[in-house]
């Protein structure tokens, strides 16, 4: 009984912790979410844990196949928080569902302008040919005019072509 007074009002450090659970670091931190404990720290800042909140963390880690740690499963919220909390997870499914109504709603079209561009682009791209053979035709249009030579009263005589081979 004396030894347990004087264990009481010792504080324990995250190595004793670890020693005295014979577990890591994550393990330790995920014990204390389940069990609703929050480690302090001295005025060093460096962290400790109670004699107790390492009992609680012992009863936690024995009972690692329950969902809930026994402090939590006895307590019920008042029907008010409850309330609160049905009305506010009742809002974020209203708000979700308005979202993504409203960006179906936006990207519904969006289908037909993607197809629509690629027919834009495909006739860019044939209008683009069309242009480049369009220039070699004036390009030898061009030549052919250019070896017609004037010989006078309207009179024009073709130049014959000199091709090099």
């Amino acid at each position: 009984m004396i030894l347990e007074q004087e264990l009481e009002g010792k504080t324990l450090s995250p190595q004793e912790v670890r020693s005295i659970l014979k577990t890591d670091n994550k393990e330790i931190v995920e014990l204390c979410k389940r069990a609703s404990i929050l480690p302090r720290k001295n005025s060093k800042g460096q962290t400790y844990f109670s004699y107790d909140e390492v009992k609680n963390l012992r009863k936690v880690q024995a009972m690692k196949g329950a969902s809930m740690p026994p402090a939590k499963s006895d307590f019920k919220q008042p029907s008010a928080i409850m309330n609160i909390l049905n009305s506010l997870k009742e809002m974020e499914n209203k708000l979700s569902n308005r979202i993504s109504k409203v960006i179906d709603e936006k990207l519904e079209g969006m289908d037909e302008v993607v197809v629509e561009l690629i027919r834009c682009k495909t006739d860019n791209e044939t209008l683009r040919q069309k242009i480049i053979d369009l220039n070699k035709e004036i390009y030898q249009l061009k030549n052919d005019l250019n070896s017609y030579k004037p010989v006078g009263l309207g009179f024009y005589k073709k130049k014959e072509k000199h091709i090099w081979q």
